[in-house]
């Protein structure tokens, strides 16, 4: 309770001013985090540059909490390339692997399959009702690189919110108290 009383009395001993400066230096670290994700958005073409693999249906090459880079070119979509994509109706993208791309010969679209590497068919039972085929516009991007488990935080603060809350107010009390 010792620590607890410090910040309380060293809140309580900061200038208005200085409050005024903490608020402001904490809109500044959010407002460089939203350039810098919308930066991120503008170089790769992707809606999402950065994913979390949240199953183990891309094992062994991809494991839970493995954080993806993507990228969106305007290169047709290859079988062997590990997407990302949305389907209507889920609001958690897919990371999987194209199996079969198809070419409509009357419009000339492009359309592809998935299926995770754990799994035993194809994500068809996944897609939107009817859906057989992903079109260009439900892929988010291509993964061109990872880090491994790195997105372990991400969903240990998803599945057990209080360990999120109690990190977001430990660092906003740090950002307020702190004197420089």
């Amino acid at each position: 309770m010792g620590w607890i009383s410090d910040q309380i009395d060293s809140i309580k001993s900061l200038q208005f001013r200085q409050v005024i400066t903490q608020i402001v230096s904490l809109g500044m670290i959010v407002t460089s985090a939203l350039i810098i994700w919308k930066g991120l958005m503008c170089i790769t073409g992707s809606e999402s540059p950065v994913v979390v693999v949240l199953s183990g249906s891309m094992e062994p090459g991809f494991k839970r909490g493995d954080i993806l880079f993507l990228h969106m070119s305007k290169e047709p979509i290859r079988a062997g390339e590990i997407v990302v994509f949305n389907v209507d109706g889920r609001e958690i993208p897919i990371v999987h692997r194209v199996i079969k791309v198809h070419e409509r010969q009357d419009t000339g679209e492009v359309e592809v399959l998935t299926k995770g590497d754990n799994n035993f068919g194809d994500d068809r039972l996944l897609y939107a009702h009817g859906q057989l085929w992903l079109q260009r516009h439900h892929i988010m991007g291509r993964a061109v690189g990872f880090l491994p488990y790195v997105g372990w935080v991400t969903i240990i603060m998803t599945e057990k919110p209080i360990i999120k809350y109690i990190l977001i107010g430990a660092l906003g009390l740090l950002v307020i108290t702190s004197k420089e």
